[in-house]
Parts: C-alpha cells; structure tokens; sequence
C-alpha cells in the first residue's frame, strides 16, 4: 500500500511540474527583449508584451501564450511572417500584427500556422497590412476568432493575399472575424470539416472561395459589397447556412461542380449580375433562401440537373430563372413551391397557396438566351404574338422551370436582421 502511494505521490508530482513552473512574464518594448522571453519561456507560460513596438519576426514552438493586451505592436520589418507557429495549444492574442514580407511562396503573413500548430488559438488582434493575414497550412483543430484583418491595397487585387488561408486543415474554424481589402476573404483548398461562421467580410474579390473542402460549414457570415459572396467549388457535402450577400458585384452565391450541398436562409440582396449562379452543380438542396434585386435571380448552367429548390423567395430580379431546357423541371414538393414577386397570382381557398402553378420562362426567352441577336426583334408584333399564345396556350411551351404550387407570401429568412440598412 505504501509503494502504491508513493507511486501516486510521484506521478501527481510528475504531471503539476509543468503547471506550478508556468507564470506570467512581462515582456518590455525593447531591442531584443521579445526574442529572449520567447526562447527563456517555459510550457504554459503566458508573455505579456508591454504597450509599444516589439520586433519580430518570431517563431512560437511551445505550447506558451503571447498577449499584447490590446496595446502591444508586433513588427516584422518586411521579412517573414510576424508570427510562425510551430509547438501544439499556442495561443496568440490582443496584439496588433504589421510588416510581414511580400512572397506569395513563403505566404508570408500576420500569423502562420505550420502543419505542426495543432490547437492553435488566434484570437482578437489586429493583423494589418500583411500580405496574408492567417495562414493555416495544415494546423489541425486551429481557431482563428474575433480578429480585424486588414490586407494590402497597393497591388492589383489579384496580387494581394487571402485574410485567412486554409490548407489542408481538417478541423480548422474561423470564427466573428472582421476582413477587409487583400484578395479573398476566406479561401480554403484541400481541407475537410471545417466551420467558417459569423465573419464580415468587405471590398475583396470573393468573401469565401471554396475548393475541394467537403463536409464543412459556411454559417451566419455577411458580405458587403465584395466582387462575389460564397463561392463553393468542387465540392461535395457542404452546408452554406444563414448566410448575407449585399450589393456583391458578380453574384451573391456560385456553385462550380458543387455536388450534394445545403444552402438554406441565406439572403441574397443587389447582386449586379446574379443571385445565385450553379455551373454544372447538381443534387443540392435550396431551401428559405431570399434572392433580391439581382439582374438574375438563379441562372443554371451546364448541366445542373436534380437540384431541390423549395420554399424560397424571388423578389424584384429582372430575370427571375434563366434555365434552357426541352423538359419540365418542377420547383415544389409536397404542395409548397417558392414566392415569385412577378407572378399576380390567386388564392380562392386561402390556403397560401397559389391556384395556378408558374413558368417562369418561354421559348422567346430561350431564343434571346441562345441567339443574343434575337433581341432587336423584341418589339416586334411576331414576338409579342407569341407570347400571348404561350401564356393563353401553355401547352405550347417549350419546357423548364414549371412551379406547380406558388407561394402567395414570401418569408425573409432570419439573416436580413443582420444588415437592416444594407451594410
């Protein structure tokens, strides 16, 4: 019994003297200063930076806490990456991050988190001006939250880095971040089971890029006045949720071989070009999305073919559904179709429903699509004959989209509560 003690005695002693030898060091602004706590820290110890500028670049490769409380600059003086990450559970916190280098190479960043870097917290700093702001390049269960990231405005902006690039990182989340200018908001290539939610996202070409990433979330985020909102390619199993697109030049949501996704409550409002644009994306599911305002309210292309589209609402595009095709494609299921602001329905039995289903397309529209020459015959008394047999005869057209049970009211899914005065 009393070997069994001492042995307990000892392995309790074992594993508290990490945590007792762990304390909090400040670190003054001085020439040197950060460089020598970093390598002088111990596991577990937390480095307060006093208020001022610290040199970097540094490296972190043990599990040790770096905070600047708000007040503490970070400047790599144009080489590297501010921080690079190597050790496992680091945490990097309320420090303003400027100065990194310029390679595209090196991906040179406010924070760079090595394959090594598992369970790294990045959390509430201010990374500026570098040319990628977070670099997680395959650092596992890594978290990335509630940072402003500001990237360059002195290139072109296809030059520019990413505010946060994932790669390879199955478990990574990004969380309530605040990215502006660089390139892409987010873009993700080759990870799996990742969660990017509640970021805000402005003046980049896209808000989210997403390459062969499967199984991952896109939530709650909001994109104002981006090139394009969420785009999601070649891809399967994604959900893009509860998400906001406003005044987005090109789209507010692109599909490019997208396969068997969720895009549910999302709100799409002033796209110049297209609410939502799919390219050969098939068997998803569009569910209480709210499209608005769009030159286009949903365009498909190239195949996109059994894809469920139930319960959403179109309001105001000047084209509602572009879809070429020789077969009817039904838009409800179970007596429930979508809300089409166009459409001057009626509802004798008040059930909600509309009592005659609704095509949004005809042949001329097929016509124009396919030969944009047909359009100087517009206002031609032949065209406008044939329209009127179509809409009296219906049996006379062509096929594609066909709604059998309209919705008489739309529903604003919950995200238009986010953007009420649009960004």
């Amino acid at each position: 019994m009393q070997i069994a003690r001492l042995l307990l005695t000892v392995l309790f002693t074992a594993l508290a003297a990490p945590l007792a030898s762990a304390a909090e060091r400040i670190v003054p602004a001085e020439d040197g200063a950060l460089a020598n706590a970093i390598a002088g820290a111990a596991p577990g110890d937390v480095l307060i930076l006093a208020p001022g500028r610290h040199a970097g670049p540094v490296v972190l490769d043990r599990p040790i806490t770096l905070d600047g409380r708000g007040k503490a600059v970070i400047d790599a003086g144009g080489t590297g990456s501010v921080i690079t990450v190597t050790g496992e559970d680091i945490i990097v916190r309320g420090l303003e991050l400027v100065g990194s280098g310029s390679s595209h190479e090196t991906i040179d960043s406010g924070v760079q988190l090595t394959k090594t870097a598992r369970r790294a917290i990045v959390e509430n700093n201010r990374i500026l001006g570098n040319l990628y702001g977070v670099d997680i390049h395959g650092a596992k269960d890594s978290i990335v939250r509630g940072n402003t990231i500001e990237g360059r405005q002195d290139r072109h902006m296809n030059s520019r880095g990413n505010g946060v690039y994932v790669w390879n990182a199955p478990g990574a989340q990004v969380l309530n971040n605040d990215i502006r200018f660089g390139r892409d908001g987010i873009f993700v290539n080759t990870s799996k089971k990742n969660l990017f939610k509640g970021n805000l996202f402005r003046d980049l070409r896209f808000a989210v890029h997403y390459m062969y990433a499967d199984r991952s979330e896109v939530s709650e985020n909001v994109s104002i006045g981006n090139h394009l909102g969420y785009a999601v390619m070649f891809t399967t199993h994604v959900k893009v949720l509860n998400n906001v697109s406003i005044n987005d030049r090109d789209h507010g949501v692109m599909l490019n071989y997208a396969n068997e996704s969720e895009f549910v409550g999302n709100y799409v409002k002033n796209a110049a070009d297209r609410c939502t644009f799919l390219y050969n994306a098939n068997k998803n599911t569009f569910t209480d999305n709210w499209f608005e305002g769009c030159d286009i309210g949903i365009h498909f292309t190239a195949g996109s073919e059994r894809n469920r589209i139930v319960g959403n609402s179109f309001i105001g595009n000047r084209t509602q559904v572009k879809y070429v095709s020789t077969k009817w494609v039904e838009w409800s299921e179970d007596g429930r179709g979508n809300y089409w602001s166009d459409f001057a329905a009626f509802d004798v039995d008040g059930d909600g429903i509309a009592d005659a289903p609704y095509r949004p397309n005809d042949s001329m529209d097929h016509v124009l699509w396919t030969q944009p020459a047909a359009k100087l015959l517009l206002g031609s008394p032949a065209v406008q004959l044939v329209r009127w047999s179509q809409s009296a005869f219906p049996a006379l057209l062509p096929g594609g989209v066909i709604d059998s049970n309209p919705l008489m009211r739309p529903v604003k899914p919950a995200a238009s509560e986010k953007v009420p005065y649009d960004g």
